[in-house]
C-alpha cells in the first residue's frame, strides 16, 4: 500500500499468493451468541434469554425486559469490540428478533462497527437439488465486523473457520457471504475471475439444454460412474484404495472443459465409448481453474503426512484441505449443469467415460497382481487377498496411478468388513451400506442408522454401542463369540424402551420438510407435525428441519400419531412398540453376519 503526502492511496500491491499454504491469519476477537438452553431452531419454541460468550466467560441476558437486554448487549459489544460474532440461529431468529425489539423500543443496535450503518441481508429461500429440497435462512451481514451463523453455514460445519477462510481466499468471495453460499457458487466465482482476467466472454444468462441425440447414442454415452456390487456378508483381509479427487483430476489430465469438447481440430482424440472429441492444442478454462486447487490440496496433504498421526485430524491444514475438497467435489456437478456459466452435459459425460475406463484398468491390474476385486464404486476399490500387507497395497496403488495418470491412495487395511444386503432383495448388497474395522482399530460405517441424521439419538447410541463391542473382533470366529454379549446388550436396551424409561429427547426424530405445511395432504408424520407447528403460528418453509416424537403410530386419529418435540409436555408418552421396531431394524444386520435378516 503506497500513500502520497495527503494520505491518498496511490498503489496497492498484493504481497501474498492465493496458493501459499503458510499464510498467517490475524488474531480475531470472538463473541459467541446463542439462545439459552435451546438446541432446536428457537422459532419452534422461543426461549426467553440469550447467552453471550467471550474469553472472560458466559453471560445470560434476560429477555423479559427488552430495553435492558438491548442496552446490556450494546454495552458488551462496546467493551469487547469483537471482530467476529459467531451465532447459533442468528440469521433465522436472534438478529431478526433483536431488530424487532430495537424498532419497538427505539434503542438502536450497536451490532455494526460503523455507526448508523444498517445491517445488510437477504431473504430466506428453498430450492431443489439432487433429489432433495433444501432451505437456507435469510442472512444478516454486518459492517466493520463479521457475523457468521453456525446453523446457516455448510462449510463451517464441515471445516470450521480455517476451512471458511481458505474458501474465501481462493474464491475471492467475502467471508460473510462465503459462509452462507454454496461451494458451487465458490467454484463459479473462480471460473468467472479466470475468464475476466484472460479476457474471455462470459454468457450473461446461460441455458444450454442437451442437444438432440438418438437413444443408442445416449445409452452409449450417458452411463455415469461404474459400480461393482460386493457379495453380501463378512469379509476378512481387505484393502480400500481411493483415487485422489478422481473427477477433478480427470478434467485436468484429459483437458475436459465445455469449450474443448467437440473439438474439430483433434478428431482422433475421443473420450472412451463416446463420440465426443477433446482438444489437445489449447488448455480448457475448467482445467486451468482446477489445477491450482488440486496442487494446493495435495501440498496440504503432504505436509500433514509429515506430522504425527495424532496431530493431523485437528490441524488447520486438515480443515483447509477439506474446504478445497468440497470445491473440487462440486466442480463435477456444475460441469453438467445447463445453467452453469461454464457447464455442458457432453463434458460431464466425458468425465464419467474416463472414470469407467480408469476403474476397469485398476481392476484388471489388481487381478493381475493376485488381488480379488470385492467392491468398486466410481473412485474407490475394495480388494481382498489372504495375508494382505501395507507394502504390496502401496506398490499396487503406485502402479495403478502410473498406468492411469490419476493418483491412488491407500485408505487402509481392514481386519474385516461387512456388506449388508438390500431389505427388498436380500441376494443383492447395497453398495454404500457397510461396516468395517481397520487394523488400526478405526471403525468405518456407511449407510447404517448411526450415520443417518433422521435416526433418534437413542437408536444411534445403541447401534454404536453394539458396533463398538463387535469391533473388538479380529476374525469372523471372534465376531461370533462376541454375539451373545451384543445380543444381551440389545435386549437390555430394548427393555428400557418397552418399559417407558427413555427421556423424550433421546427419541426425537429429525425430518426435512419436502413442502410447506399447507401442501401436505396425507397424514404423514411430517405433515401432522408441520400442521401442528403452523397452528401455533410458527412459519415453516420447504427444506426446513423439524423434530418430533412418535406418540401412537397406528392411532385412528392422525393428530395423535406424532407430536412436535419442542411443544411436547414433560409427561408426554411415546409409542414403545414403534421405537422397539426401529431399534430392532437398526441392530438386526449386526447380529448375524452371514444372514443379516435374522437375529440369533
Amino acid at each position: 500500500l503506497s500513500l502520497d503526502g495527503s494520505a491518498t492511496v496511490q498503489r496497492i500491491v498484493r504481497q501474498d499468493s492465493l496458493w501459499n499454504t503458510h499464510y498467517r491469519l490475524p488474531d480475531l476477537r470472538l463473541l459467541r451468541i446463542r439462545s439459552e438452553g435451546i438446541t432446536d431452531n428457537p422459532r419452534h419454541a422461543p426461549p426467553s434469554s440469550l447467552e453471550i460468550e467471550t474469553e472472560d466467560g458466559v453471560r445470560v441476558l434476560d429477555g423479559e425486559d427488552p430495553r435492558s437486554l438491548l442496552r446490556t448487549l450494546n454495552r458488551h459489544l462496546a467493551e469487547e469490540d469483537p471482530d467476529l460474532i459467531l451465532s447459533e440461529w442468528g440469521d433465522d431468529w436472534i438478529f431478526p428478533g433483536l431488530e424487532q425489539l430495537s424498532r419497538a423500543t427505539g434503542i438502536p443496535l450497536a451490532l455494526n462497527r460503523a455507526p448508523g450503518r444498517p445491517m445488510k441481508g437477504q431473504k430466506e429461500r428453498s430450492w431443489f437439488s439432487y433429489g432433495r429440497i433444501h432451505f437456507r435462512a435469510g442472512s444478516f451481514l454486518l459492517s466493520g465486523r463479521w457475523h457468521i451463523d453456525r446453523k446457516n453455514s455448510f462449510i463451517l460445519g464441515e471445516a470450521e473457520l480455517d476451512g471458511l477462510f481458505e474458501q474465501a481466499r481462493v474464491t475471492r468471495i467475502p467471508v460473510q457471504t462465503m459462509a452462507r453460499t454454496s461451494t458451487g457458487t465458490g467454484i463459479t466465482s473462480m471460473q468467472l475471475e479466470q475468464a475476466i482476467r484472460e479476457g474471455i466472454l462470459i454468457p450473461w444468462r446461460k441455458s444450454e439444454p442437451e442437444s438432440f441425440r438418438s437413444s443408442l447414442d445416449l445409452l452409449g454415452s450417458d452411463k455415469g460412474g461404474m459400480t461393482f456390487l460386493p457379495p453380501p456378508g463378512f469379509h476378512e483381509s481387505v484393502a480400500e484404495l481411493d483415487f485422489a479427487s478422481m473427477y477433478p483430476a480427470i478434467m485436468t489430465r484429459f483437458n475436459i472443459s465445455p469449450e474443448t469438447v467437440g473439438c474439430t481440430c483433434c478428431p482422433d482424440n475421443r473420450a472412451p465409448e463416446t463420440r465426443h472429441t477433446l482438444c489437445t492444442r489449447r488448455k480448457g478454462l475448467v482445467p486451468r481453474v482446477l489445477g491450482p486447487i488440486l496442487s494446493k490440496r495435495q501440498s496440504y496433504k503432504e505436509q500433514l503426512a509429515q506430522l504425527p498421526e495424532n496431530l493431523r485430524k485437528d490441524h488447520p491444514f486438515n480443515r483447509r484441505q477439506k474446504a478445497l475438497k468440497w470445491l473440487l467435489v462440486v466442480s463435477f456437478g456444475y460441469l453438467g449443469y445447463k445453467n452453469a456459466r461454464f457447464g455442458r452435459i457432453e463434458a460431464h459425460e466425458c468425465v464419467t467415460a474416463y472414470s469407467r475406463e480408469i476403474l476397469l484398468a485398476a481392476k484388471e491390474l489388481s487381478e493381475e497382481r493376485g488381488f480379488r476385486l470385492l467392491h468398486g464404486i466410481v473412485d474407490s476399490l475394495w480388494l481382498q487377498k489372504p495375508g494382505i500387507t501395507d507394502e504390496e497395497c502401496r506398490e499396487l496403488a503406485r502402479e495403478i496411478g502410473e498406468r492411469t495418470g490419476i493418483p491412488l491412495n491407500l485408505e487402509g487395511l481392514y481386519r474385516w468388513i461387512q456388506f449388508f444386503p438390500s431389505r427388498a432383495r436380500p441376494s443383492l448388497s447395497v453398495p454404500n451400506r457397510y461396516l468395517g474395522v481397520f487394523r488400526s482399530g478405526e471403525i468405518k460405517v456407511r449407510g447404517l442408522e448411526a450415520r443417518r441424521s433422521d435416526t433418534p439419538p437413542l437408536i444411534r447410541k445403541i447401534q454404536k454401542e453394539v458396533i463398538d463391542l463387535l469391533s473388538n473382533a479380529t476374525t469372523l470366529e471372534e465376531y461370533r463369540l462376541l454375539l451373545p454379549r451384543a445380543t444381551e446388550l440389545f435386549k437390555d436396551r430394548l427393555s428400557e424402551i418397552r418399559e417407558g424409561r427413555v427421556p423424550l429427547r433421546e427419541l426425537a426424530i429429525r425430518r426435512r420438510l419436502t413442502k410447506t405445511p399447507e401442501k401436505y395432504g396425507r397424514s404423514t408424520l411430517s405433515g401432522i407435525v408441520a400442521h401442528e407447528l403452523a397452528g401455533r403460528g410458527i412459519r415453516l418453509h420447504a427444506g426446513e428441519t423439524i423434530r418430533y416424537i412418535i406418540t401412537s403410530a397406528r392411532d385412528r386419529d392422525p393428530l395423535s400419531r406424532a407430536k412436535a418435540y419442542p411443544l411436547a409436555s414433560p409427561d408426554a408418552t411415546y409409542d414403545r412398540e414403534k421405537y422397539a421396531e426401529l431399534l430392532h431394524r437398526a441392530i438386526e444386520p449386526l447380529l448375524n453376519p452371514l444372514d443379516p435378516r435374522r437375529i440369533p
